[in-house]
């Protein structure tokens, strides 16, 4: 008797425990206090979501339960897996736990994977670390945990590198490597920020059907509320660093007792975006755009794989007009807003303002990008990690406008960072003590500060929480109505898509599958593919 108690006590402890853990980063303008004396437990087959703003401090608390702080960081307080303290563990020890028994899902995949090397051998790296896998073993579980995790031809797959996929497709790299060796403990830090809504659904699956097999806890760190009340047991609600609601699923979010909660269940983008007046002129034209990769391939390995990941498109972006491009991770969205501004290579013709632009050199190039803007989908991996905020918000005044000096740019900066919601005081600080949603906006503002005539949005708000999202909407449309701004929006979130977009456009393996008036498309769909993804967003 007291033997089966004993055992029952055991399996209902947590298997990770965060008590009193409290995280501070020395910045020049003083210390952040970024995690105020948590305290969080997760068990054996539990799933905890951790939710709250940009900036709460879900991730960073994550982020220092793993040993993965940056150098400004200092943590107190206690983490322990199965009871064992494992907060200060050198890096030895540490790496005997992480990694193998409790891993993680990092938020930005394209700044988490090895940049030269390709991603079948970065799947197995983890396998024949930690379960001494011999090569030709871990390739073959690696081709399986690309399968498991939705990415076509896997075996040709292992010989991509990062660049070559998207950024879903990257996001679900991230989970094979993570899941391949059958962690205690799974950390998702937003782990289907990045893709779709029918491929989110088919993540969410995969975790619990892993979880149901495995016994696994995950912590699962989200914005997205719906994928919460679907996925979770138990939810964290933080706000500025400390936990201000915690209990169970259904009874949180059904009768949140905290303001903070019941602002985020009410937070979801609305209204409409009106068509462009009639007549508006054309501020960007392509026809016929193709994008061709070439995959692999050589002497041994035979003919590469060949992706028409843009195939035929044509495009009219007017004056004050925005177009929305949705479809599944892989369907050339991103790839097409690429090739428009001629970032990567691809044939067609593209007019800018009424000029073609394929013939340009780099200094004409250079000057017509004053008036083309791009926001990355990666936040991160475009900000460079040696300048401040200010330096990066400012970096085009510098090329654009160059007689402007220093206190000037620094003002512009100030209203660039009020216009997104970021407190114009952290100027001075760096990416990475930002969060994932708060180094969007800072993309944001570099972008805007140039005032251009279009803005290309890849997936612009897909990092950043609904309130935020909200925010960010209603921030585009001021812009665009005060400086006729005209807008490309990559995104796979409809209810972003449909309340800023007046012209959707679907695409799917690199085609066009229908083009329309937004609420035509969402109210009439007439391709089945587009039902599809409606679905998954709003339900049959």
């Amino acid at each position: 008797m007291v033997e089966n108690e004993r055992t029952q006590v055991e399996a209902e402890a947590p298997v990770l425990e965060l008590s009193g853990l409290d995280v501070r980063f020395a910045t020049p303008d003083g210390e952040v206090h970024a995690v105020r004396g948590i305290s969080l437990g997760v068990r054996a087959g539990e799933t905890l979501a951790v939710v709250g703003e940009s900036g709460s401090g879900k991730s960073q608390a994550m982020m220092a339960a793993m040993g993965l702080l940056a150098k400004n960081g200092r943590v107190t307080g206690s983490v322990r897996y199965r009871g064992r303290e494992i907060l200060g563990l050198p890096a030895r020890a540490l790496n005997e736990v992480r990694g193998a028994r409790v891993t993680m899902i990092f938020q930005e995949p394209m700044t988490s994977l090895d940049p030269l090397y390709t991603v079948g051998s970065q799947i197995a790296e983890p396998l024949m670390r930690h379960r001494r896998m011999d090569a030709r073993a871990a390739r073959r579980r690696a081709t399986e945990l690309l399968a498991l995790v939705g990415i076509p031809e896997p075996e040709r797959r292992l010989k991509a590198y990062p660049h070559e996929l998207s950024g879903g497709q990257r996001q679900r790299v991230m989970i094979a490597m993570a899941i391949a060796n059958d962690p205690d403990v799974l950390i998702a830090d937003e782990p289907t920020t990045a893709l779709d809504v029918t491929v989110q659904a088919q993540i969410i699956e995969l975790l619990e059907s892993l979880q149901r097999r495995f016994g696994m806890a995950i912590v699962f760190i989200s914005h997205d509320l719906g994928l919460v009340r679907r996925f979770a047991d138990r939810v964290a609600v933080m706000r500025a660093g400390a936990v201000v609601e915690e209990g169970p699923v259904g009874e949180v979010l059904a009768a949140p007792r905290h303001a903070y909660t019941r602002m985020l269940l009410a937070a979801e983008p609305t209204g409409t975006k009106a068509a462009p007046a009639d007549g508006a002129p054309a501020v960007l034209e392509a026809r016929d755009i193709n994008v061709t990769f070439h995959l692999g391939g050589g002497l041994i390995a035979g003919p590469p794989l060949v992706i028409r990941a843009v195939d035929g498109i044509n495009v009219t972006l007017k004056q004050g007009q925005t177009i929305g491009i949705v479809g599944e991770s892989g369907s050339g969205k991103s790839t097409l807003g690429r090739a428009l501004l001629r970032l990567i290579a691809s044939e067609g013709d593209v007019r800018v303002l009424g000029k073609p632009i394929d013939d340009l050199d780099a200094g004409a190039l250079r000057a017509l990008r004053r008036q083309v803007q791009i926001v990355f989908q990666d936040p991160f991996g475009s900000l460079s990690p040696r300048m401040t905020v200010g330096e990066i918000i400012t970096e085009g005044l510098r090329v654009h406008e160059p007689h402007l000096d220093g206190r000037t740019r620094d003002r512009m900066a100030i209203a660039a960072l009020e216009d997104v919601q970021l407190d114009p005081a952290t100027r001075n600080r760096y990416p990475h003590e930002f969060s994932g949603g708060q180094r969007q906006r800072i993309a944001i503002a570099r972008a805007i500060i140039l005032k251009p005539r279009i803005l290309v949005l890849d997936e612009p708000t897909s990092a950043l929480d609904r309130s935020v999202q909200k925010g960010i909407v209603e921030l585009l449309r001021r812009l665009q109505a005060e400086h006729g701004l005209s807008y490309l929006f990559i995104s796979h979130d409809l209810a972003v898509i449909r309340a800023l977009s007046d012209w959707i456009m679907v695409m799917r393996a690199g085609r066009l599958v229908e083009a329309g008036p937004t609420e035509c498309i969402f109210e009439a769909p007439a391709a089945a593919y587009t039902r599809e993804l409606i679905a998954a967003a709003y339900g049959p």
